[in-house]
């Protein structure tokens, strides 16, 4: 089985059409349909469907997917140990994040001490992130919490405060930080159901016997800093993610109960491979963590 007969049938599952795939390649369109044809011929199977215009995997494309993705990653990764002696001077690291906030700092750090090593950046919640770890369609995922996860190594990065941010007119906007206990029966501005954050600060107010009052559930940041900025009710945000407005002040809650905690997480049978022990080792001179959060063990 050749590399180009499975980097031929991987393009074709990813761009859903043999002509769209030959251009990613980079190739003829017969020859990409040559080199599928060639792929299933030799082990008298069929990959994909063909419906007119549309394919469709088959059960048993399906079942290869996975497997072409990991040949791809560990053909990437020969490539880069033979190729560049170890010294990381091109390549492609993928990384998956929740959000830009958690990932832009380590980006910045590991650019700069690889600058030919192309990085780029898939967000999406943390259950995309996992499934795209497990399908090896990123290398490392960055989350703002921490998983028990069998099967993956995870490493502690960073501990953010969750802090309030509330409209110039509103009472607390006099204060620098303010009582856990001056949230009862406050309007909060809530994120979705799922969210690190409002979790983070559910579970501080529900040790302390605090039922806040919830004005509004909002889906995005940008929205309920809106609401915020309105005066509709008080925000809630990591201090990682706050960005400055004139129109609210940022307010801390004494004694920062609630955080979110930041985690890189990578298959652990890839944790010792070349280009994943660069950016874990980037990430290490980098993080700012608790000891008591630190000290937990790999996953």
């Amino acid at each position: 089985m050749s590399a180009a007969k499975l980097r031929a049938f991987l393009a074709v599952a990813r761009h859903g059409s043999f002509s769209a795939a030959a251009r990613a390649l980079g190739l003829s369109q017969p020859t990409l349909t040559t080199q599928v044809q060639g792929l299933e011929q030799q082990h008298k199977v069929e990959l994909f469907h063909r419906r007119g215009h549309r394919i469709e995997l088959t059960s048993v494309g399906h079942q290869l997917l996975p497997i072409a993705r990991q040949l791809a990653a560990l053909e990437v990764e020969a490539y880069n140990l033979l190729h560049d002696c170890g010294e990381l001077t091109r390549g492609q690291l993928k990384l998956g994040a929740v959000g830009p906030f958690h990932v832009i700092e380590m980006v910045d750090a590991y650019r700069q001490r690889y600058p030919k090593v192309d990085v780029s950046i898939r967000l999406g919640n943390s259950a995309q992130v996992f499934g795209d770890l497990e399908n090896y369609v990123i290398d490392v995922g960055v989350l703002a919490r921490f998983h028990d996860a069998p099967g993956f190594e995870t490493m502690a990065y960073a501990r953010h405060a969750i802090i309030l941010f509330v409209h110039l007119d509103h009472p607390f906007a006099k204060h620098e930080s303010v009582p856990l206990q001056a949230l009862e029966n406050q309007p909060l501005l809530q994120r979705e159901d799922g969210s690190s954050t409002r979790r983070a600060l559910e579970s501080a107010l529900r040790q302390a016997g605090i039922a806040p009052r919830v004005a509004m559930e909002i889906g995005s940041r940008e929205a309920l800093r809106e609401a915020a900025a309105r005066g509709i009710g008080i925000g809630v945000v990591s201090e990682a993610e706050f960005i400055p407005d004139v129109r609210f002040r940022p307010v801390r809650i004494d004694g920062d109960p609630a955080f979110t905690e930041t985690h890189l997480y990578c298959l652990k049978e890839r944790r010792d491979s070349l280009l994943l022990t660069s950016f874990f080792d980037t990430a290490t001179g980098l993080k700012n963590v608790p000891q008591s959060s630190a000290a937990n063990p790999l996953q």
